[in-house]
C-alpha cells in the first residue's frame, strides 16, 4: 500500500466523521433535546433519574397545549439544565390552585388532572398567564418547584424546548 492510497483512506475516514458529527449537531440542536430528570417532581409519570427526550421540531409547527409535557429552559434558575414539567395555563388565561384543585377562567369546574401524584395542599394565585407564556406545573405538585413558586411564573414560548415524548432510560416507554 502506498502513501497516497493510505493518506486517501485516512482522509475518507476523517471525512466521514466530519459528517456524522455535524448530522448530530444539526438533529441535536434543531431536532430533539434531551434531559436528565434529576427531582421527583413528575413522579409518578416519570421518575428521578430517567432520561427524557423531546422533540424540538414539534413547536415549529403547532402551539404548545395544555397537559403536555414540556422541556424549557427555567425562568428563574439562571441555569442550562433544562426542567421537565407538565403544561396547565395557556397564554391570556388566569390560573388559580383552590384546595388542591386547579381551576382556568374562574371555571366552576377543576381540571382533570388524574395523571398527579396527589393534590396540591393549599391555595395558590390567581395568576394571570401572560401572552407568549405558559404556568407548568409538575404532577408530582407538593415537591414541585415550579410556577406556583417561581419569582418569574410564567415559562415565555422561547424558553420551551421541545415536547418531551420519550422516556428512553431506565426503560424506554412513549409518554403522552
Amino acid at each position: 500500500m502506498g502513501r497516497k492510497t493510505i493518506a486517501k483512506e485516512i482522509f475518507g475516514w476523517v471525512k466521514c466523521i466530519a459528517i456524522a458529527v455535524i448530522i448530530w449537531l444539526i438533529i441535536s440542536n434543531a431536532v430533539i433535546a434531551n434531559a436528565l430528570v434529576i427531582s421527583s417532581s413528575m413522579e409518578d409519570t416519570i421518575m428521578t433519574d430517567s432520561r427524557v427526550m423531546g422533540l424540538r421540531v414539534t413547536y415549529y409547527v403547532s402551539d404548545p397545549q395544555r397537559f403536555d409535557i414540556v422541556l424549557f429552559t427555567p425562568p428563574d434558575d439562571g441555569t442550562s439544565i433544562p426542567f421537565v414539567k407538565r403544561i396547565i395555563g395557556l397564554p391570556n388565561e388566569k390560573v388559580e390552585i383552590r384546595d388542591g384543585k386547579v381551576y382556568i377562567d374562574d371555571s366552576a369546574t377543576p381540571l382533570d388532572d388524574s395523571f398527579i401524584k396527589e393534590e396540591a395542599r393549599g391555595n395558590y394565585g390567581p395568576f394571570f398567564v401572560p401572552a407568549g407564556s405558559y404556568f407548568v406545573l409538575g404532577d408530582n405538585r407538593n415537591v414541585s418547584w415550579d410556577s406556583k413558586n417561581w419569582t418569574n411564573k410564567y415559562v415565555s414560548r422561547d424558553l420551551i424546548l421541545g415536547k418531551v415524548y420519550l422516556e428512553y432510560y431506565p426503560s424506554l416507554r412513549i409518554l403522552d
